[in-house]
């Protein structure tokens, strides 16, 4: 009922602002004929008493009483003029009356839901849809209830952080912790609410958990960061650009902290550090040059490391023809010979690896558009594989 108390206040109050200037410009049309009609009355008395007087002749009276009598005809015509002009103006404001409470009825009823009754907390509770703060409370009334479920607390724990709600985030993290055990995503959690609690500041609680979680991933860089950090803020600069000097070497040239890592190197009295070239091959293809061999690559003449490099290609496909059923192998052979400008033995090694993936299967067609890419020829390669 007190929804349709207030729609009914609402568009009263929006009729009445519609309806003012039309009501507002009726009233001051009419008392300015009625102003401009007592004038020319008032000028037609003021002739009469000239006359009577002698102040004016009797020509001079009757030419200012036809003046006067023209110009109180002419405000009579324009009077009229206006009434019947207003005449659609009073229909203009029964319209709007009659017809703006019916307009937004109508759309109630066709866009709203007047029949949809008031929803109590309870079953909002059951259907919250993408209502975070019923979510939230949902889980909330589920732990009240299961205090013991860990896998409740691991979910609500980086919801109350992003919430702000650093001090329910803690709790979570910690019941967490307590019952599904220490793991590094649960000691990242806890203690970047804890530096969140202390406005960045790297509390020794703080401090404790990212030594846990080093414990258990020693390169762990966001960990890493955070305990050079540390050593910043309690005032060992030369600790501390030790520690991030370490961080940005072990870091691969395209991390994302890299640069925040040589900011704070700089800050430190230190001067930014490059992050490490990837490996020309990943560790997992047999045969790939390790970071080792990279390294020393670096430090060999041109004819040296080419020699190097043909070395490790002969020795990875002596390995993928001892075992062929590597695919990343021989996308990498295919790669190395026509990096090497062997262009036969690139074909060669398409069609090998055809041999072990045809053509007909995905890895297969994986080969063919690498042999592609690199302009070998595969016409005859692809012919064999396919009837395999």
């Amino acid at each position: 009922m007190t929804i349709w108390v207030l729609f009914a206040v609402m568009t009263t109050a929006a009729t009445a602002i519609l309806l003012h200037p039309l009501s507002t410009a009726g009233r001051k049309a009419a008392s300015t004929d009625a102003d401009a009609g007592k004038i020319y009355r008032d000028q037609l008395c003021e002739l009469d008493d000239d006359i009577v007087s002698g102040r004016i002749s009797s020509d001079e009276y009757e030419l200012a009483r036809a003046e006067t009598a023209r110009r109180l005809f002419r405000a009579a015509d324009d009077h009229r003029a206006r009434r019947s002009a207003q005449r659609p103006g009073r229909w203009l404001k029964h319209a709007i009356a009659a017809f703006l409470p019916l307009l937004s009825i109508a759309l109630y009823l066709s866009l709203g839901s007047p029949d949809l009754p008031s929803r109590p907390l309870a079953m909002r509770l059951a259907e919250p849809g993408e209502d975070l703060a019923i979510l939230v409370k949902k889980m909330e009334d589920h732990l009240a209830d299961r205090p013991e479920d860990g896998r409740g607390w691991d979910v609500i724990a980086p919801v109350y952080l992003k919430m702000g709600r650093v001090d329910d985030a803690a709790k979570a993290y910690r019941t967490a912790l307590r019952l599904g055990g220490t793991n590094v995503s649960r000691l990242e959690g806890l203690s970047e609410t804890l530096m969140a609690t202390s406005k960045g500041m790297v509390t020794a609680e703080a401090l404790g958990e990212l030594k846990q979680i080093l414990t258990l991933e020693p390169n762990n860089p966001r960990a890493r960061f955070y305990v050079a950090l540390s050593m910043e803020q309690a005032g060992r600069p030369e600790e501390a650009r030790g520690a991030f000097e370490a961080l940005a070497k072990q870091s691969s040239a395209d991390a994302p902290w890299l640069p925040l890592v040589n900011e704070h190197i700089a800050r430190n009295g230190g001067t930014a550090v490059a992050g490490q070239v990837p490996p020309a091959a990943p560790p997992s293809v047999p045969g790939g040059p390790t970071s080792e061999d990279v390294a020393a690559a670096e430090t060999m003449s041109s004819g040296d490391r080419q020699q190097m490099i043909r070395a490790m290609v002969e020795s990875l496909d002596a390995k993928l023809t001892a075992d062929p059923d590597n695919f990343e192998g021989w996308m990498r052979l295919v790669r190395s010979y026509a990096v090497l400008d062997d262009k036969d033995r690139a074909a060669a090694a398409v069609k090998r690896g055809l041999a072990a993936f045809p053509a007909s299967g995905e890895e297969g067609r994986q080969l063919l558009a690498l042999a592609k890419e690199l302009g070998i020829a595969t016409e005859s390669s692809a012919t064999e594989g396919k009837s395999r």
